[in-house]
């Protein structure tokens, strides 16, 4: 496909940095989305810190795609102040490892709790962020996730039409939506015209399982040859969650089922869903 570029979250091949970068190298994807470095997530780093993981990935010839920041990924009901400037660290942060991009959230609603019941918060906190993005000329990606206010392409589409611009958009990540209960193919529709960046990962609708792009229901190869025809031009970023790695547990909500993981190395993991996602590109 012209005009996109290939990423993908290094942290799932290994926990260590140098090992992430040279099976980058050896894949030939010259982009990560920088998530974990060293066993630490990246926003946890000091601007200090992040200066020399930066000088490590001028060194190796990759460049950061996004920075794959947990902004957002609270409850709803806890304090924003903190969470606000911690964001504003985050932007420093994306600034220094030289990305615009920067993944983000739209707050965990309480268990038992009804989304629509905390729009106004939901809005008002997220208007904020992208008032401050505005500022900094940093771009907010919206992920569709479990149990946030956005788990839904119809919501996903609420925040669209209320925040879409120059400094948000949406990110479109396949598997999220069907372990949510949602068919791929009617989010894609749905917010197709507000699709910034694209995360590729698959899944069954049966059990919700993570599979390689392509054997699951996802419709990837269908959406990405959407995108292709209508003249997509940005990253596709791969996220295969074939296997526990390092620090995933504490991407998910507390009590948040990771059966059907398999039990491989990292390496062997995001090679498999490279593989798979590289056969589909080549057939569009």
């Amino acid at each position: 496909m012209e005009h996109v570029l290939l990423s993908g979250f290094a942290d799932e091949i290994a926990s260590d940095f140098n090992r992430q970068i040279q099976v980058l190298n050896r894949l030939g994807l010259g982009y990560m989305e920088i998530r974990g470095v060293d066993k630490r997530g990246i926003d946890t780093y000091s601007e200090t810190e992040a200066r020399e993981v930066k000088r490590r990935l001028d060194g190796s010839g990759i460049r950061v795609s996004a920075l794959a920041s947990p902004i957002g990924k609270i409850e709803i009901t806890k304090e924003f102040s903190g969470h606000f400037e911690h964001f504003k660290h985050v932007v420093e942060l994306a600034h220094i490892l030289d990305t615009r991009y920067i993944r983000m959230f739209s707050f965990f609603i309480p268990q038992g709790g009804r989304a629509d019941d905390y729009r106004g918060q939901v809005f008002e906190r997220l208007g904020a962020l992208v008032d401050y993005a505005g500022t900094q000329d940093v771009v907010l990606l919206h992920e569709n996730e479990k149990d946030i206010y956005g788990d839904s392409p119809q919501r996903c589409r609420l925040l669209m039409d209320e925040f879409y611009g120059d400094n948000f958009r949406a990110v479109f990540d396949f598997a999220n939506f069907i372990q949510c209960g949602h068919r791929a193919w009617e989010a894609y529709e749905i917010l197709k015209p507000f699709i910034g960046y694209v995360h590729v990962k698959d899944a069954r609708a049966t059990d919700g399982v993570i599979v390689p792009a392509g054997q699951g229901d996802g419709q990837i190869a269908r959406i990405l040859g959407c995108l292709k025809a209508d003249g997509y031009e940005g990253f596709i970023s791969l996220e295969p969650h074939l296997t526990e790695f390092e620090g995933l547990k504490g991407l998910e909500r507390e009590g948040t089922s990771l059966q059907g993981m398999q039990k491989m190395d990292g390496e062997e993991a995001f090679t498999i869903a490279f593989n798979a996602l590289e056969r589909i590109l080549k057939a569009l």
